[in-house]
């Protein structure tokens, strides 16, 4: 199932793809996509609906990130070999783990907005899975039992928020508008091989990115095991995996995002997503 929210920003309502890849709502249902409606008993109460008798949702409508009411946003960095020696960082012998605030979540095809003071903003295209069970102390082997889906997200930084202002990497990563997600999330039985799909990102029609997710130094199973090592992942909870290289920072010089630049990214199988960046705004 592809499943996603859509309408306008804080009003969102739950949909899902049909054959035909039009939206049918999903309100009449369940409420959001989020929480407990993304566990397993859950979501095979909405595959086992008969989806052509939903209500079908204009065209034209806005997409918004495809997990609603989340509780937590992990990130890991460093999780391609090539993107650590692009950006002179060592190669991490544990996954390197960091915060998104929330409040950085928009839609995938939502402006981005740069932070105020802001010089260095970068690109980021990762893939992002979304828990569906209470996940604490858990086996490898039972890991993606725990993964309600799997979706697009644009990991946006701010580099001299995140890297010369000292303390940790959160300050650079939460802005309002520097956690695109979506444009849906795709259940687990529609993916064959999560270690193997391409991604990529241009900015300005020019290729920037392009990696697999077979080049991950931690794969998702390990990092939903060792992650639940040390906190209790929640239903609905985040965790975005990592860039593979081509970002702004790693290249000589740098470049970096500014107003009217656009950002086109996405992963195999999960869908695209559009970005405009704009200048700073204390409306996001």
């Amino acid at each position: 199932m592809k499943l996603l929210r859509y309408g306008e920003a804080g009003e969102e309502r739950p949909g899902i793809l049909d054959k035909d890849q039009r939206i049918r709502d999903l309100s009449g249902v369940i409420p959001d996509i989020s929480g407990t409606y993304l566990s397993r008993a859950g979501r095979e109460r909405i595959a086992a609906l008969d989806i052509d008798a939903l209500p079908i949702v204009p065209d034209g409508v806005r997409i918004g990130p495809c997990v609603g009411n989340v509780g937590n946003f992990v990130a890991v960095g460093l999780n391609y070999i090539d993107h650590a020696v692009e950006t002179n960082t060592p190669i991490p012998e544990e996954p390197v783990l960091f915060n998104k605030h929330t409040s950085c979540i928009s839609g995938p095809n939502d402006p981005i907005v740069l932070l105020k003071d802001s010089k260095k903003t970068d690109w980021e295209v990762e893939i992002a899975f979304v828990i569906g069970e209470p996940a604490y102390h858990v086996s490898e082997e039972e890991a993606l039992s725990m993964v309600a889906g799997f979706c697009v997200c644009h990991d946006v930084s701010e580099r001299a928020f995140q890297i010369e202002r000292g303390g940790q990497w959160t300050k650079g990563k939460s802005g309002p508008t520097f956690g695109p997600l979506g444009p849906w999330l795709v259940t687990p039985d529609e993916i064959a091989d999560v270690q193997n799909l391409g991604l990529w990102l241009d900015v300005n029609g020019k290729r920037m990115q392009t990696g697999s997710t077979s080049k991950m130094i931690f794969s998702i199973a390990h990092l939903v095991s060792y992650i639940t090592r040390f906190m209790k992942l929640m239903p609905g909870d985040v965790v975005t995996t990592g860039t593979p290289p081509g970002v702004g920072l790693g290249m000589k010089p740098p470049v970096f995002l500014a107003a009217g630049d656009v950002v086109e990214l996405g992963v195999e199988g999960l869908g695209s997503q559009r970005q405009v960046v704009t200048g700073f705004s204390q409306v996001c």
